[in-house]
């Protein structure tokens, strides 16, 4: 009985404590606003690339949505805010590098939408510099307005179109992304 008093004493005078996802190293909150809607953390996961028989952990991801989704299809086609945000835990990847992986992600997930969304790729690509070690990327999906990309704290702008989000959305959340742990980890499995 002593011990459920502290416990709740303590809540009382520390007040709502907000716990953080936490993925090699890389804490991440519990929930994020985005305009007017609250975003719960819905799973993290780590990029690995294998590089000559060894996996580089190249950033930490996390993504947001209004609630907990399994199911990598509806996360795609449902019109709601969505975030990804990616922690690099690499000391550097290289502007090519992470266009390549993009591009073979866009290329992977997209299907025959590919050709349609060639502009808003090249646009999304332009945003891109060499990222090092904690270096940020947000990318932000709001209906009726589109995608805004977030690198090293600046906005680079907001490209349109809910079927460009859903093909970048894709590169993770896709039937071939790019490691399947990553994947699973982002969906909350």
């Amino acid at each position: 009985m002593y011990r459920v008093a502290c416990v709740v004493l303590a809540g009382l005078l520390l007040g709502p404590i907000v716990y953080a996802g936490q993925i090699e190293g890389v804490a991440f909150p519990d929930q994020v606003t985005v305009g007017t809607a609250d975003l719960t953390l819905n799973g993290m996961g780590v990029r690995i690339k294998k590089v000559a028989f060894i996996g580089v952990k190249v950033y930490a991801a996390a993504l947001y949505l209004p609630a907990k989704e399994a199911d990598p299809a509806k996360v795609l086609a449902a019109d709601e805010p969505k975030q990804l945000v990616m922690h690099f835990l690499y000391k550097e990847v290289g502007k090519d590098k992470l266009l390549e992986g993009w591009n073979d992600g866009f290329k992977n997930n997209s299907g025959g939408a590919l050709a349609t969304l060639k502009d808003q790729i090249a646009t999304f690509d332009g945003f891109w510099s060499d990222m090092k070690r904690d270096d940020v990327a947000v990318l932000t999906y709001i209906p009726g307005q589109g995608t805004k990309v977030e690198i090293k704290g600046k906005e680079m702008g907001v490209i349109p179109g809910k079927d460009f989000a859903a093909a970048l959305f894709a590169i993770w959340l896709g039937p071939k992304p790019p490691n399947e742990s990553l994947k699973k980890g982002l969906l909350g499995q």
